[in-house]
Order: C-alpha cells, then sequence, then structure tokens
C-alpha cells in the first residue's frame, strides 16, 4: 500500500494507449478493422483480464468446463462493455477496478478452497464468475466514456471493439491453456499450485490497492 501511495499519481484504470486514444477520439463514422484490432490489443494486454482467466481454469481440465466459464465471461463482459457505453452509465473507473482487483482474489482463494474451510459453503462458480465478467466490462466501459466518442457509428465500432475483445480473450486463452497443459504434466503442479494461487491472490490485493489509491488521488 506505500508503495500504490508513492505512485499515486501515476495510478491508472483500464489504461488505453496514448496513439489508440487519439485514434478513437478523431475516428468518425464504423471502422471495424480499427476498432477489432483495438479491442484485440486491449484483451492481450489487460493483465487484469488475464489473471481473473489465470484463476477461472487454473483447475479445469475438460475443454466442456473451459468453454462454459469462458462463455459465462463473455456474456457479462460483452453485455456491460456494449450497454455502459452506449447508453453512458458512468462511475468512477477506479472504483470499478478495484472490484475487477477483488475479482481475482476471490478466484485465488476458490482456488485454495478458502470458502468451505472459512465458511463451510462453496459459492457458485458459474454465478461469480458471470458476475465478476460484468465488472470486467464495466471496467473499460467506464475508461472509453472519458473519450469524445462520435455517435456516427459509434454502435457499429462498440460491437466490433467487442469481438475484438473476445478475438484477443480467445488468443490470450489460448496461450494460458497451452502453458498450463505443459505445466500440468509435471510434478511441480502438485508443489506449487498452492503457491501460484497464493501468488495470484496477492497480484488480485495490489491491483486493489492500486485502483484505490487512483480513487483517493484523483
Amino acid at each position: 500500500m506505500l508503495l500504490c501511495l508513492a505512485f499515486a499519481t501515476t495510478a491508472y484504470a483500464h489504461g488505453v494507449a496514448e496513439g489508440d486514444q487519439g485514434y478513437i477520439e478523431q475516428t468518425s463514422g464504423p471502422q471495424i478493422i480499427a476498432f477489432l484490432y483495438l479491442g484485440a490489443k486491449h484483451m492481450v494486454t489487460g493483465y487484469d483480464h488475464l489473471l481473473f482467466l489465470f484463476g477461472v481454469i487454473f483447475f479445469l481440465y475438460r475443454a466442456k468446463d473451459v468453454a462454459t466459464y469462458v462463455t459465462l465471461f463473455a456474456i457479462g463482459h460483452s453485455t456491460t462493455l456494449l450497454a455502459g457505453v452506449y447508453f453512458g452509465t458512468n462511475v468512477s473507473s477506479y472504483a470499478v477496478d478495484a472490484i475487477i482487483g477483488l475479482s481475482v482474489v476471490y478466484k485465488a482463494l476458490d482456488n485454495l478452497g478458502a470458502y468451505q474451510r472459512w465458511f463451510g459453503f462453496q459459492p457458485n462458480t458459474k454465478a461469480a464468475v458471470l458476475i465478476f465478467g460484468f465488472f470486467h466490462g464495466f471496467g473499460l466501459a467506464t475508461k472509453l466514456q472519458e473519450f469524445s466518442l462520435s455517435p456516427d457509428g459509434l454502435l457499429t465500432n462498440l460491437i466490433a471493439f467487442n469481438v475484438g475483445v473476445e478475438i484477443g480473450q480467445l488468443l490470450a486463452l489460448g496461450a494460458i491453456l497451452i502453458a498450463m497443459g505443459y505445466w500440468r504434466r509435471t510434478a511441480s503442479f502438485g508443489r506449487y499450485a498452492f503457491a501460484a494461487n497464493v501468488a495470484l491472490m496477492t497480484a488480485g490485493f495490489v491491483l486493489f490497492g492500486y485502483q484505490l489509491t487512483g480513487y483517493f488521488a484523483a
């Protein structure tokens, strides 16, 4: 938290590259290919999304289960991204991103079996992934609303951006699954699975503190 305070003035929520921001604000009319690229780029470089997805698929071995959870996350993410920007729903991006940090913490604790040990029950994981998907999409929506988006072709560009996000998600997920597949076949997976989720939980708390600091310093 002290480190977060030291860099409070540089805390950003769902940052968009300066060049991309300029293009978003200057473009007018449908720009499908460009917004597809921007959406895919955001997801591939979105460490908060990737950490959450890493936690979600950590103990999923069947392709059917992976597809189910990723679809739920995509539904949540897509709904709030499109609706948030199109209808102008506006809240602090720092507050939303702080919740996204907590989503990473939640999934790490879920993987560690903490809820069973602490409270004696298991939360509905599918419902949690869907709900946190809403927040992940809403986080980007709040950031996009800070730009001067042209109303000409807005819906088309938002849909293209969202499709790009899902393409980026599939690319990133594929890389994670390949890496996880190799790791699971080694003896180190059993030895370090606990430590990996503790590290994941720590990263979630760091993201939470970082965004919370940005919220109070902004």
